[in-house]
Order: structure tokens, then C-alpha cells, then sequence
């Protein structure tokens, strides 16, 4: 049957579907009987206030319409669930199985329209088959009956449910997944509109060694990604320790665990390690928050609020990466005089000028370009459209994604004639 692609995202937090449902039988503390496999799925069809139904009707309606044999759907069934739950040992053969789930939830369409259909996915399905099935070619199950049923699935009956039952299958089986498999994953991910937590969640992956030198992060990082979490006016229901512990826990798809957390500490030993007093820390980081976390009100000295962060980042890595020790800071070098002229250019009339300007040219430029960027956010500084492309422009030179340097919040304005 033809499935009409969805932006999963829109509707769920992980999972969905059949996939979801081999994932709770697979963890079930004891094998379920039938009536047990039923409410599991009847749970499963009303995530999304009942919209899960379709994914499950859908799905299974899938593999009954599909020319493959009872005895591969089974063995793939099995893989997914690693063995929990086996139709057979319930005098079910497994299209029984399914058509005891598409009599409860047949294949439906959604029951309303709106906004969360204004963007679904378009995918080429002869593609998609082949790149599933070539991906199932190179994280191989170490059962080769199972991985052949499941590429069967993915050929002949919906490459979008074989993809999410193999998955199931490789964490049910903890098979390891090197990081360039993992990063095609997400792509995969991306392009189905899947949550992101359907490839991520419980997937062993083979991540290379945490490496700060590697820009691989889509947005901001570091100290500068951290005054983000606290810009504007700070509101969040966390006390301000546990949103810092948040944001080194905050890793980005992709990053290797402890990545945030390196990023934030090297970003803050150079600031405690710097020539800058505890005024020119304080100033700093409330303008780079728009004073949305006021620490001079509270009486709360720059300098230990910078050693109570690098605390939490130390924490963090002693638990995701122990073996990681700092990288010292590198000496200062180009393009210092590249990032100068353009905050002297922009002129911002805020006490952390001065300490900005030593740590572009005393500590790390670097750094001192992310905190730039992050005042002229928080404080909506328009930006003349040709200073807004060199700063794209250093931004290449440092390795950061686009939105680093533009999250869609750095307002750029055209040229004066």
C-alpha cells in the first residue's frame, strides 16, 4: 500500500507506529501474552491524542499487503523484538497478528488538517529503498536471516517502516554503529521528518574521540551558547546551576558526548586563566545576556560564577568523558585585527566593550567573535548588510555552522546609499 508521508516530527516525541510497538514488547520484564501485546499497542495508537492509530494502521497494513511471506515478516518481527514476543507461541500466525491489529486501528487517514501539514516530506521511494537497504548492508546484524528479512521489508513492502524496525533491531541487539553510518541515519532522519530521538535514542554508536578542534555543532557553543540560555530575561523553571548543567549536557546531533560540556570549560579556563578583572568578567557576561541573569544584583562575583560553570562542565565530563583533559589555550594569532575592526565598526555603547576587546586580542579571538555575535543579538543591534556578510565571512574562517554567526536573530539591515 502507498503510505502518505507525514512530518513524524510534528506529531511525536520518538517513536511511532509498529516500530515503537517492537520496542515496547522488547522491553517488557516479562514475555507478554496476547492481551498484554494488545494494550501495549493500544497505547501505542493513542500517543497524539489517538493519531498514533494511523501509523500502526498504516504499518501493519504495510506488511499485509505486501507479497512477503509469512515466515520473513516473522523473522524480522523477532529481530525488532528481540524474540519478547512471538506470534507463533500464541497459535498466531503473523499476518493473524497484524490483522488483529488493522481490525482494532485500520489504515486511516489523519482526522484533521492544519498546520502540521503544511510541510510534508517529499521522498523519491525507488531512492529511499535503496539507501535504506544499502545502510542495512553496512551495519550488519549478526543475524544474517534477520537482516535479510528486514531488507526484504524495506524492498517490497514500505522502506520507511523496514528502516525503523531495523533500527529497533540494532539497539535491541546493541550492534555498534560507526559515526559516519550514524550521521547518514540522521540524514535519514531529517529527510522522513522523523524525531529526531527515533535514530538517536538507545543507538550504540561508535564516537570518535571528543575533539573541541572539530566544528561540528549547528548553532552556538561554549561560553557565547551559554549567555544564550540566560538572554532576554531569564525565566526558565531551572534554578541557574541546573541550567548550566543543562546546556554542557546540551550536545548537539552528531557531537561526540561531553562535547558541549569541553567546549563551555575551555571557553571558561581561558576567561579565568585571562588578564581580566572580576568587573571586566562581570561586565561581560551581562552584556553578552542583555542582563537577563543579573549576577551583580545577586552579589555574585564574575570570577566565581565563571569557577562554579567550569565546576558543572568537569562534572559532566567525569561522566561522559574521563579521559578528556583540556586543550591549553592556543596562542593568539590572526585574524585578531579582522575582529577588532569589526567591533570597533560596530560601536556598541555597553560597559564589556573594553573586556571584549582584551579577549579578542589576550585571549581568543575566536571566543571574542562568538561573544560579539551574541551582544549584537541581545541587544538587536541592526547590522549593515556588508558588515553582515564579513561576518559570515570570519565565520567560515573559524569553522562555525552559518548559525552560529545568525540563528535568525541578528538583524541585518540594508547599506546606506
Amino acid at each position: 500500500m502507498a503510505r502518505q508521508r507525514e512530518a513524524y516530527a510534528a506529531f511525536y516525541e520518538g517513536d511511532f507506529g509498529l516500530s515503537e510497538l517492537t520496542a515496547r514488547l522488547a522491553a517488557a520484564s516479562a514475555p507478554p501474552d496476547r492481551a498484554r501485546a494488545l494494550a501495549l499497542a493500544a497505547d501505542v495508537a493513542a500517543l497524539c491524542e489517538g493519531e498514533g492509530a494511523v501509523e500502526l494502521g498504516v504499518d501493519a497494513g504495510c506488511l499485509l499487503q505486501s507479497p512477503l511471506p509469512d515466515d520473513v515478516i516473522r523473522t524480522a518481527w523477532l529481530a525488532a523484538t528481540r524474540h519478547r514476543f512471538d506470534p507463533a507461541g500464541h497459535d498466531l500466525t503473523m499476518r493473524e497478528w497484524l490483522g488483529l491489529l488493522t481490525e482494532r486501528w485500520p489504515a486511516r487517514a489523519r482526522k484533521g488538517n492544519g498546520p502540521r501539514f503544511l510541510s510534508r516530506p517529499s521522498v523519491d521511494e525507488e531512492s529511499l529503498r535503496a539507501t535504506v537497504v544499502r545502510e542495512m548492508g553496512i551495519t550488519v546484524l549478526p543475524d544474517r536471516t534477520a537482516a535479510a528479512a528486514l531488507a526484504n521489508v524495506a524492498e517490497q513492502a514500505d522502506a520507511d517502516l523496514g528502516l525503523r524496525l531495523f533500527l529497533r533491531a540494532v539497539k535491541a541487539y546493541s550492534v555498534p554503529v560507526g559515526k559516519d553510518a550514524y550521521d547518514r541515519l540522521m540524514r535519514l532522519d531529517e529527510q522522513l521528518g522523523y524525531p529526531g530521538p527515533v535514530v538517536y535514542d538507545g543507538l550504540n554508536v561508535l564516537w570518535p574521540p571528543l575533539d573541541t578542534g572539530r566544528r561540528d555543532a549547528r548553532g552556538d557553543f561554549g561560553f557565547s551558547g551559554l549567555t544564550a540560555w540566560f538572554a532576554g530575561g531569564w525565566y526558565h523553571d531551572a534554578t541557574p546551576e541546573e541550567a548550566v548543567r543543562q546546556a554542557a549536557a546540551a550536545d548537539h546531533d552528531g557531537q561526540t558526548p561531553g562535547t558541549q560540556a569541553a567546549f563551555l570549560l575551555e571557553d571558561t579556563l581561558r576567561l579565568l586563566d585571562s588578564p581580566l578583572s572580576s568587573k571586566a568578567l562581570t561586565d561581560l557576561w551581562l552584556t553578552a545576556t542583555g542582563r537577563g541573569y543579573a549576577i551583580d544584583r545577586l552579589g555574585i562575583d564574575g570570577r566565581d560564577w565563571l569557577r562554579g560553570i567550569a565546576d558543572v562542565c568537569r562534572e559532566r565530563l567525569r561522566e561522559v568523558a574521563p579521559e578528556y583533559i583540556p586543550a591549553p589555550p592556543a596562542p593568539v594569532t590572526e585574524p585578531v585585527d579582522d575582529v577588532l575592526r569589526e567591533l570597533h565598526e560596530a560601536g556598541l555603547p555597553h560597559p564589556a566593550t573594553a573586556a571584549l576587546e582584551q579577549v579578542v586580542s589576550q585571549v581568543d579571538p575566536d571566543l571574542g567573535f562568538r561573544l560579539f555575535l551574541r551582544i549584537l543579538k541581545a541587544y538587536l543591534v541592526s547590522v549593515p548588510e556588508s558588515r553582515y556578510l564579513r561576518y559570515h565571512e570570519l565565520g567560515e574562517y573559524f569553522g562555525y555552522h552559518e548559525l552560529v554567526v545568525d540563528d535568525g536573530t541578528l538583524r541585518s539591515v540594508p547599506d546606506l546609499a
